[in-house]
């Protein structure tokens, strides 16, 4: 008979963060043609930059560029060391390229607790609270990729009583902004020719036709994501919540249709969860065009805000909107 102890294998609960909390023991990853395919695969993306290795190594004077998608999925998926328990991801903010890593390129992520901000109790139900998370990602040489912030709810572990953590959250993400000189990395002499006037300000979009929401729980397993309601139903409440970068990434290939001089993308400004998104759900897109600027070599950049909707596989009636995301691009 066994008279070891037994000890679960978890992340932590709200109540055993700490501010300056640092998680940095998420494995690296290597950016490979491999994991490029089935990112493009469950998401779809027509993104040019990514899709054709030629244009990728001319512009980046290196190797084939991996999608930004691809990229950011990976960075939030090592931070959720930090969020195993994880509830919803409510929001991101300010997340900033600070340069365009090739496939063949390791990332590398470090996690910080920057806030916390318990939940107001309410009868009934568990206590949870809101932990703001600084993201940042570099590759192997140690050369800035990503940094951005997200915040998570989590709940608090059981039996534990309300903390004092009270936050304010509200300007989380505040100083980073997108960094179009990024762009400077690229040989903009590669850049292709522009493929017609840029929209207006004001435009609006409707991408017609929806994407379904599938193989979930394989985008989460190839991006290291272990938080444990997008592999777990028991978790997630009877039913497997789909990871948000998942959604995301849907947004983004309906944006690369909705603007096919799209290059690439260059930062998000803000990009909340409005709802839960559930594998079989079919999303779709509205993109307006918020503002365009004068970019390198004659190109643009473009900010962006898509408003994405669910329809549920199994009912019927008004979609669900699911995703509020305000991004800028670079266009030719």
């Amino acid at each position: 008979m066994s008279t070891g102890t037994t000890t679960p294998a978890r992340g932590p609960y709200f109540d055993e963060l700490t501010r300056g909390q640092v998680f940095d023991t998420a494995p690296g990853v290597t950016l490979t043609s491999g994991g490029a395919a089935t990112h493009q695969a469950i998401l779809g993306d027509r993104l040019a930059l990514a899709t054709d290795h030629e244009l990728g190594r001319r512009l980046s004077g290196r190797g084939p560029l991996a999608h930004p998608g691809y990229v950011w999925d990976v960075s939030i998926g090592q931070s959720t060391l930090a969020t195993h328990f994880v509830k919803a991801n409510l929001f991101y903010r300010g997340l900033a390229f600070r340069r365009f890593p090739v496939l063949g390129d390791t990332l590398s992520t470090v996690t910080t607790v920057v806030g916390l901000k318990q939940n107001t109790p309410r009868e009934g139900r568990p206590l949870t609270g809101l932990a703001a998370l600084r993201i940042t990602t570099v590759d192997q040489h140690g050369t800035a990729v990503l940094d951005f912030h997200r915040c998570a709810m989590l709940p608090l572990s059981p039996g534990a009583g309300p903390t004092e953590d009270a936050d304010d959250l509200s300007q989380l993400g505040s100083e980073s902004t997108d960094d179009p000189s990024v762009l400077d990395s690229l040989d903009l002499d590669a850049v292709p020719a522009a493929f017609g006037p840029p929209p207006e300000p004001g435009t609006v979009i409707e991408v017609i036709g929806g994407d379904v929401v599938s193989s979930a729980p394989e985008l989460a397993r190839l991006t290291l994501n272990v938080a444990q309601v997008h592999h777990d139903a028991r978790a997630g409440g009877g039913r497997r919540l789909v990871y948000g970068g998942h959604t995301i990434g849907l947004a983004a290939a309906q944006a690369s249709r909705a603007l096919p001089g799209l290059l690439t993308f260059v930062g998000w400004r803000s990009c909340d969860h409005t709802g839960p998104v559930h594998e079989g759900d079919t999303l779709r897109s509205t993109v307006t065009v918020d503002d365009v600027r004068p970019g390198p070599a004659g190109t643009h950049l473009l900010d962006l805000r898509s408003l994405v909707t669910a329809d549920a596989l199994e009912a019927e009636g008004e979609a669900r909107p699911v995703l509020d995301w305000h991004y800028t691009v670079w266009s030719r």
